[in-house]
């Protein structure tokens, strides 16, 4: 994703700098070109040498050149770079390059740059929450600049709180993340749904499905990394959380995912629905645990709420909204009528009759059927790359759309 990306680096005078160090290493690793420039003091933190060692290119910080009349050309760097990331951002180095003022190479070559610019700020919280700051970093995002937000943690200070530079792994991703947007994405507010839901019997026993949660938070993975801002509503699950920009949100019950999901509606405009919601609930939920007494046990249960049925009356004129069928027979038939009964803009269908498709496998099968009913196989994939087929062809079907206008 990375290969061959030109990537130039900005380093000024904070502690985090000693991360850039682990960061060359990561994006020479990906096999990206990396050239770095420094402040002066930012060489207090980090040596030139252990910088040019790792990223195999001359470290610059002055516009001459070591002993020489040579000129560092910073217009050259500006142009030649596919990405500009300037981390760590100190409070003075984004006040500099917030109001144009230009005394040294760093900031020469950021006002020089036709590429996409990054920061990543790093300061003490009281700085990082000042109104300097953060007009500085307004400012800064309204010339088309992308602002990294600070972590929460311990601080230099030895105060915790905001204002920890982002981990150099963070940083890799959304740098990835600027070589593999999709257009018709970028910015697309995506309400996700994925995983089981637990219905409660009593306090130590419910009722579930075998969802993993897999293609949900795959096909969330996928979203976040084409430039979607991803809302991801997941029932309890055992699996790492997506990319770290998605806004996860947990839930357990039905009940609990339908108002989840009820909340982030209205502002989403890409809604797709691929949790494994219960059915039933239990109509009387034990207070304390149901003791092993008869022979035979009943349980009486409740329609939970429908909800791709319930967002879909409620669906409004430019959202897209994809559902999933999982079916066992007649498939065709039953998830043609889920698309029309539920309003429905696509739908994904498995069938639990294909090997290798369904609950706990790490691969699908799918059949994607659109509004005209058109049906699209696809081959038994990873389901990595399902998610992708799935992003894929909502985006082709969002183009259409617009054509069709």
């Amino acid at each position: 994703m990375l290969q061959n990306k030109k990537i130039l680096i900005g380093v000024s005078g904070s502690i985090a700098a000693y991360k850039i160090a682990f960061l060359t290493r990561l994006l020479v690793k990906e096999n990206a070109e990396v050239k770095i420039v420094m402040t002066e003091a930012s060489r207090d933190f980090i040596t030139p040498l252990t910088l040019s060692t790792l990223s195999k290119n001359p470290v610059l910080s002055g516009f001459v050149k070591d002993d020489t009349s040579l000129w560092n050309n910073h217009v050259d760097l500006g142009l030649w770079a596919d990405i500009m990331l300037i981390a760590p951002a100190t409070a003075h180095t984004l006040a500099k390059c917030a109001n144009g003022i230009c005394d040294d190479l760093l900031t020469a070559v950021y006002l020089s740059a036709r590429c996409p610019v990054l920061f990543a700020p790093a300061m003490d919280l009281d700085m990082y929450k000042h109104p300097g700051t953060l007009e500085n970093l307004r400012k800064l995002k309204s010339f088309g600049n992308e602002i990294i937000n600070a972590g929460y943690g311990e601080l230099a200070s030895g105060l915790t709180g905001e204002g920890r530079m982002a981990e150099p792994e963070e940083l890799v991703e959304v740098l990835k993340k600027h070589f593999t947007v999709i257009p018709e994405l970028k910015g697309k507010r995506v309400l996700i749904t994925a995983g089981p839901t637990q219905e409660a019997i009593d306090p130590v026993r419910f009722i579930s499905n075998h969802s993993t949660g897999k293609m949900g938070y795959a096909i969330a993975d996928k979203m976040a990394k084409a430039g979607a801002e991803v809302t991801l509503v997941s029932g309890p699950v055992a699996l790492k959380s997506p990319d770290f920009s998605v806004n996860l949100q947990k839930v357990h019950s039905a009940e609990e995912m339908y108002q989840a999901v009820k909340e982030h509606f209205d502002a989403a405009e890409i809604i797709i629905l691929a949790a494994a919601v219960a059915d039933y609930t239990p109509a009387v939920v034990a207070d304390k645990k149901i003791k092993k007494s008869e022979a035979t046990f009943s349980i009486e249960l409740t329609k939970t709420t429908d909800i791709a049925r319930t967002l879909g009356a409620r669906k409004k004129t430019g959202q897209f909204m994809v559902g999933f069928a999982l079916e066992t027979d007649n498939e065709l038939e039953n998830a043609k009528g889920k698309l029309k009964s539920k309003n429905l803009d696509l739908i994904v269908l498995n069938s639990l009759r294909d090997s290798g498709a369904g609950f706990g496998y790490d691969t699908n099968k799918i059949r994607i059927i659109d509004q005209t009913e058109k049906v699209e196989e696809f081959e038994l994939k990873a389901k990595t790359d399902v998610a992708g087929d799935i992003v894929e062809t909502i985006v082709r079907k969002l183009k259409e759309n617009i054509a069709g206008k």
